[in-house]
């Protein structure tokens, strides 16, 4: 999974990247700072990894990782090349779901690119860039396949009638992402590789401040806008993210607790993101190693399978399932088998967030 992580300059975006990667990405209070993408693979957090490498002496904890993308501060004028747009622009059409940080805190030491706070008109400018550019590249796209069309394949003509409506709703001024598309057409549409069909996770930024205080005025806006677009919000504040980050494990938990921080702003991006994608991790536990995959929700079993490798999928016979909880409780598989809480199942299975699996296979 590849996270972009967008804004405007000097939403606190690259330190909020820098925080939960740990990547020293360059940050600085002026524009454009961020030129070329900074990259980082963070591990998902998961205690039932080591719990379950505890109970089988692993020697080896794997976790599934997710990528983030530092990607370049946009402006108004991103669509037609203003501050280097295009270039950013396309970066955003390589990653899987977008982080939009907004900016929800005043201060007077960090210059804001439109000069005062305002998280919905922030909001609007980067969407607005992003329709832009989907315009131009449907505009293209409908006039070869029209042109296509001339040869009397149907084919051509019902993508031209897809390309319009999308057309349609862009310049409305409505992201793609909210068109209810049919299965079959959605594979089409996500070929097009348009930056509003991307799902949006608002990461509010807060004020170090404001970490335990009502949420504003502005954070509020960002909640009931992500609401209405059918996208997740969270609340972060970048500058204690990346305070926690220079803390050993100890400390990190002395200070969110003083904080009154439940989760880091890193956890609270994965599970967004996981919700936002629909995407659960199943586990597999054994002396060599211990280890979380991460599967779409509702894959059966042969297609879990083939994650760890095709030849499971294509000789998938079954699997044996325990749920972690269960597994961890009855203190070992022999004993959670000889309780009745192993089950065999088939084809037809679909996993489970949480399941630990051992696929039994013939090639």
């Amino acid at each position: 999974m590849k996270l972009g992580v967008v804004g405007l300059p000097n939403v606190g975006k690259s330190t909020l990247f820098n925080a939960i990667t740990k990547a020293g990405a360059e940050c600085a209070n002026y524009p454009f700072c961020t030129i070329e993408p900074n990259v980082g693979v963070v591990p998902v957090p998961d205690d039932r990894l080591y719990k379950l490498a505890a109970l089988y002496k692993s020697k080896q904890i794997i976790h599934t990782t997710i990528e983030f993308v530092d990607i370049a501060g946009l402006v108004k004028g991103a669509s037609n090349g203003e501050g280097l747009g295009n270039k950013f622009l396309s970066h955003i059409r390589e990653v899987d779901a977008v982080v939009h940080v907004v900016r929800c805190f005043a201060d007077v030491n960090i210059t804001h690119i439109d000069g005062a706070i305002d998280a919905l008109r922030d909001i609007e400018t980067i969407n607005y860039e992003l329709i832009f550019a989907d315009i131009d590249t449907v505009k293209k796209r409908l006039d070869r396949t029209k042109t296509q069309g001339k040869s009397g394949d149907k084919k051509y003509s019902a993508e031209a009638e897809i390309l319009s409506d999308i057309l349609k709703r862009l310049e409305e001024g409505k992201p793609v992402r909210g068109m209810p598309f049919d299965t079959e057409v959605q594979e089409y549409v996500a070929s097009l590789f348009l930056l509003t069909y991307k799902p949006v996770i608002y990461a509010a930024n807060i004020a170090e401040s404001e970490i335990s205080a009502p949420l504003n005025e502005e954070v509020q806006k960002v909640i009931s806008f992500a609401r209405q677009d059918g996208c997740e919000a969270i609340v972060v504040c970048a500058k204690i993210e990346d305070e926690l980050n220079a803390l050993d494990d100890a400390d990190r938990e002395m200070f969110m607790q003083e904080m009154k921080m439940t989760e880091s702003g890193l956890n609270k991006l994965i599970t967004a993101s996981y919700r936002l994608l629909g995407l659960i991790s199943y586990l597999t536990a054994g002396e060599k190693e211990t280890r979380a995959w991460t599967i779409e929700r509702g894959t059966k079993a042969p297609q879990a399978a083939g994650k760890i490798h095709s030849d499971f999928e294509k000789g998938f016979i079954r699997a044996e399932i325990v749920d972690c909880a269960v597994l961890l409780e009855c203190g070992s598989f022999t004993a959670a088998k000889e309780k009745g809480k192993v089950r065999s199942e088939g084809k037809d299975y679909v996993v489970n967030d949480g399941d630990v699996v051992l696929f039994r296979f013939n090639v």
